[in-house]
């Protein structure tokens, strides 16, 4: 069977997609699945001329807004680069968004379509404070699914709560499969180490979703209490400059290390003793299942697919979010009792490797394209 990864951004982009597909089509290469990448470069942008044809959306009632113009724009660039660029056919195609989803039906209309919807766009915008609930761009962005629906001939997402969040948007949301991440555990290699003073670290985008604002309220309280720490931060985005002012303001300078992006903080991580991202939501997160894989101890909010991979008190602590007061009682448990730290960690170590293995997500996929494509099944 010869398959096509179709993603949005570049493989060598953050985020949860982008840890795991290229890992994947390594994995599928070796077991005799050809399996090609595919991405819409970051310089393509304003080529595409040709309207794409929705089933259902009438896309000229968008069209003078900001951000559905867009997206709109967006879908025809992708169009565009993929008949550019595509000169030959595949047994399957999977894609892992939207806007790769409904142009690789429309390019290739025969060829059996997967689709992972790995995040919200509409959401992270809210929680972003870019769109309103119920406006045109939310109602825009959530027609897509029904859109989706009616395109691909699988839909799959990365938890249970992401599938019950996508249910009102689609007519069959039973129909939706969960197949969590994996991660090839060979990227991971926790190392043996005594820090004089408990080391935090997260690892995000810089947005308001992420709730980083709330997690340096919480590090002020811990230094109120006189607990030493060092948070160290990972990656860059469009607040970075408010944290960091948040940050002085809060007298937390000598405490915090801003590094902005790291292609693969992983290989940073093992060093560290705690891993904490209060986010607003998450579909997945796939930095817990990262973090876990480096031996840390997992602080996160109850949200999304972080819940499901934190058992409270077992292998992580879970907090509400936007509760400062929250986050820094679990991170004063962690930092003032090293063996609990551990014991969460060693938890979390176990948990994930049984969960989240990519072999486990291999296995799994190879099922359902078997399922969508039978009659390529017995090329490899």
């Amino acid at each position: 069977m010869e398959i096509l990864q179709a993603l949005f951004f570049p493989p060598e982009q953050p985020g949860g997609v982008s840890s795991m597909v290229p890992y994947m089509q390594e994995r599928f290469n070796k077991v005799g699945w050809p399996t090609e990448l595919f991405s819409l470069p970051k310089r393509i942008r304003g080529k595409g001329k040709e309207d794409f044809p929705f089933l259902h959306l009438e896309a000229g009632e968008f069209e003078d807004n900001p951000i559905t113009a867009k997206y709109l724009q967006t879908l025809r660039d992708y169009l565009w680069w993929t008949k550019l660029r595509i000169k030959r056919s595949y047994d399957l195609i999977h894609a892992h968004h939207p806007v790769a989803a409904l142009v690789m039906k429309q390019v290739f209309p025969d060829t059996p379509l997967v689709v992972t919807i790995h995040s919200s766009y509409e959401r992270e915008l809210i929680l972003n404070g870019k769109i309103q609930e119920g406006g045109p761009e939310h109602r825009f962005l959530t027609s897509i699914y029904k859109e989706i629906e009616d395109t691909a001939d699988r839909i799959l997402t990365v938890s249970d709560s992401f599938r019950a969040y996508l249910a009102p948007y689609v007519e069959r949301p039973e129909e939706i499969g969960i197949i969590a991440n994996g991660f090839d555990e060979r990227r991971f290699k926790p190392i043996s180490h005594e820090n004089a003073v408990p080391q935090l670290i997260t690892v995000c985008r810089l947005v308001p979703a992420k709730g980083i604002d709330i997690l340096l309220h919480a590090c002020a309280e811990l230094k109120a209490k006189g607990h030493p720490f060092v948070l160290h931060i990972i990656g860059d985005g469009p607040i970075r400059e408010e944290l960091e002012a948040l940050a002085l303001s809060l007298d937390l300078y000598d405490d915090i290390i801003f590094y902005g992006y790291m292609l693969h903080p992983e290989e940073f991580m093992p060093f560290f003793d705690v891993f904490v991202l209060p986010s607003r939501a998450e579909a997945f997160g796939s930095v817990f299942a990262e973090a876990a894989l480096c031996w840390l101890a997992l602080v996160g909010t109850d949200v999304g697919g972080i819940g499901e991979q934190i058992d409270d008190g077992v292998n992580g602590l879970l907090v509400p979010p936007d509760d400062p007061a929250a986050l820094a009682a679990a991170l004063e448990r962690l930092v003032t009792d090293s063996t609990f730290r551990y014991q969460l960690a060693r938890a979390a170590w176990d948990k994930a490797k049984k969960a989240y293995s990519l072999t486990r997500v291999i296995s799994q996929l190879k099922q359902v394209y078997l399922e969508t494509a039978p009659e390529a099944g017995g090329k490899g």
